[in-house]
């Protein structure tokens, strides 16, 4: 019993510090990205933090101690109950291809919280059958944008104020089942966000005052999502007996349907007055409209993958498709295209059957990966590449002993990014990010039967 009682004190502690962070987040973030003006903004990384060092492989990747956000059939290998949850720290430089000018904005999200358990029966395990279930709560995509363009008319000088916040989060709830060598998933749950964006325009003329205008609009959405996934695993050299740990190739495969997200949108053409606060205040309302009906749909995305394990190497690629042009909001377009991403990482676990708990850094995994791809923002109908590197590392915060003798662990697994969206020939911003990830991931032996009491 008190060994359950420290593994849940533990959890409430990690669960306040990451409220905390969260809490503090919103007072700090200060992400400017002009790029999530397009569609439903800036697409946020959508593996775990395991993933995303190995370049974010997850089609084919399977592992009884972390979750598998993309491939739902991955859940059927989980073996004890996993808590899971990250958080990011974004470092974007954004620098103009035909001006010197430049912009960093620093910011600082929660990621992801997921919780894993395996509920299939001692029968079912007999049978060589595995069934685990998740459900958790992460962001999609951030919408977060101010730009100021000043310009000269043939008569008066305007200034234009571009302002947008908003995006999705999906609350998931997914389960996935293992027979022999095959695994199947399913994931569904609740999407649902905001769109709001804004355009003030202020008119400067040395006779005449002119108030300035703006243009306000706000969308609410929602809707049911359903993902699809499944995996199959061969044991390489299955009759050779020299081979004592047997190479395993695990292909995948995902799908993320295509959603039709109810809406609805409120919005206002005035003219303000600026209060010296920052804010404004409303001098005359021209127009308004409430509540009104619509649809969002978010694009469908297909991947397939594979991974190889043989001894202490794991390594693997993805190809990901994404049908952009398919988006519609309020059945209009955007200057948007059909995108595809590239994937491909490995992982090193140094440590063998033999290796001594004294020696810290062999039971540490590390990992490094690639991806590349293109963009699926185009603007003056020019592709700007989206490409990276990622590393990464699983650091064990249990004693080696303690592993051993309760079959319980806490990872801390962290991350690097450093990726850019664009080019010198693109005609438009070139983006830089570097981003660091931490997570913690905790396993525990919870919704066992114990046979002794």
């Amino acid at each position: 019993m008190h060994l359950v009682k420290s593994t849940t004190a533990g959890l409430k502690r990690t669960i306040s510090i990451f409220s905390a962070l969260f809490i503090t987040t919103i007072a700090i973030a200060q992400e400017n990205s002009p790029y999530s003006r397009y569609g439903m903004g800036d697409i946020v990384p959508n593996q775990n933090i395991v993933n995303r060092g190995m370049g974010g492989i997850s089609a084919g990747y399977s592992d009884f101690q972390s979750i598998n956000f993309m491939n739902p059939a991955s859940l059927g290998g989980l073996r004890s109950t996993v808590f899971d949850l990250g958080a990011d720290i974004d470092i974007r430089n954004l620098k103009s291809n035909t001006s010197p000018d430049k912009f960093q904005s620093v910011n600082t999200l929660i990621s992801y919280l997921q919780i894993g358990f395996p509920v299939g029966s001692e029968k079912m395990i007999k049978k060589d059958r595995f069934w685990g279930v998740s459900f958790g709560l992460r962001p999609v995509t951030r919408i977060n944008y101010k730009i100021q363009k000043d310009e000269r008319t043939a008569i008066d000088s305007m200034s234009t104020l571009y302002e947008g916040s908003g995006g999705i989060s999906q609350a998931n709830v997914s389960t996935g089942i293992k027979i022999k060598n095959f695994s199947a998933g399913l994931s569904t749950g609740y999407t649902f966000g905001s769109k709001d964006y804004s355009t003030q325009k202020s008119v400067v003329n040395d006779s005449v005052f002119h108030y300035p205008s703006n243009t306000a609009v706000k969308t609410r959405f929602g809707g049911v999502f359903l993902n699809a996934g499944m995996q199959y695993e061969i044991t390489l050299k299955k009759n050779d007996v020299s081979v004592k740990n047997k190479p395993i190739l695990r292909l995948g495969a995902y799908a993320n349907f295509q959603q039709n997200l109810n809406a609805r949108r409120d919005e206002v053409q005035e003219t303000i007055a600026y209060d010296g606060n920052g804010g404004y205040i409303s001098i005359d309302t021209v127009s308004f409209t409430s509540e009104v009906k619509g649809k969002v749909k978010m694009p469908a995305t297909y991947g397939v993958g594979f991974t190889y394990a043989k001894n202490q190497l794991l390594f693997g690629a993805d190809l990901e498709l994404t049908n952009w042009e398919n988006y519609r909001y309020y059945d209009q377009k955007d200057v948007l295209q059909n995108s595809y991403m590239f994937r491909a990482g490995a992982q090193y676990y140094p440590a063998k059957d033999n290796t001594p708990s004294s020696k810290y850094w062999s039971f540490v995994k590390y990992r490094a990966g690639v991806y590349f791809g293109n963009d699926y923002v185009k603007l003056d109908d020019k592709n700007r590449p989206n490409y990276g590197v990622t590393f990464g590392a699983g650091l064990p915060l249990t004693s080696l002993q303690r592993i051993s003798y309760i079959r319980e662990i806490v990872i801390l697994n962290a991350g690097v990014e450093i990726g850019t969206r664009g080019n010198k020939e693109s005609q438009s911003l070139r983006e830089n990010i570097m981003r660091f990830s931490l997570g913690i991931s905790m396993n525990a032996r919870w919704f066992f039967k114990p046979k002794y009491d």
